[in-house]
């Protein structure tokens, strides 16, 4: 998998050389199958597309084959997982490599102007304390087209009890390695619900534990 669920800052330039191995073994081809799921949501034709804290960058190279006409804005904090964001798609996908834009930085990057027609955050939302989630919802927003979908893949409220232990075990795990804000999953839904957007239907995946969710303006 090439985005973290727990990443947000440059502190995941501890955990990039191991992470995607490390969430294939936690999770299988699960994140994986999520994040496609929520890239079938994607505007036709050649949208301009919003993708921050896309981590290692595997869902490029995904996303340029589902819209080879997209420009693509891939917005990441760590140094060292942009680096591999831009390896990943000059190897699986050169042809597209003029298409994106890799920009260091968080959502402070985006210039007051930018506006895309599709704003994608996979396993990016569930890393934040309420009031900075809040914050980054807010700035995101913003950057949205009036009609622009946000498409989102992360984890659900858990159902049973080891779904439980392993958020906990996630979050100590990045929390200690990262330093990410977050200290349990946040009410993800309510926070775009903040915004005026309605979520479509969900598709799950590893018993439930992960979603594909697509915003829509009310």
């Amino acid at each position: 998998m090439a985005v973290s669920p727990f990443h947000n800052d440059a502190g995941f330039d501890r955990v990039a050389a191991f992470y995607d191995p490390l969430s294939r073994l936690v999770f299988g081809r699960s994140l994986q199958r999520v994040q496609r799921q929520a890239l079938a949501c994607l505007p036709t034709g050649g949208p301009h597309v919003l993708l921050i804290g896309g981590g290692t960058g595997w869902v490029l190279p995904e996303l340029l084959r589902l819209r080879p006409q997209a420009q693509v804005l891939y917005l990441e904090a760590s140094p060292e997982m942009l680096r591999q964001a831009r390896k990943t798609l000059r190897r699986q996908a050169p042809q597209h490599m003029e298409q994106v834009e890799f920009r260091l930085g968080t959502e402070a990057a985006l210039a007051p102007q930018e506006q895309f027609d599709a704003v994608l955050t996979f396993f990016l939302l569930d890393l934040f304390a309420p009031a900075r989630l809040h914050e980054l919802v807010q700035r995101l927003n913003r950057a949205r087209r009036p009609q622009a979908p946000w498409l989102v893949a992360d984890f659900a409220p858990p159902r049973a009890w080891w779904q439980h232990a392993l958020l906990k075990a996630m979050y100590c795990f990045f929390g200690f390695t990262t330093g990410i804000s977050g200290r349990q999953l946040p009410d993800i839904r309510a926070a775009l619900a903040g915004v005026g957007l309605l979520a479509g239907p969900a598709q799950s995946g590893y018993g439930g534990m992960v979603e594909a969710v697509g915003f829509y303006p009310a």
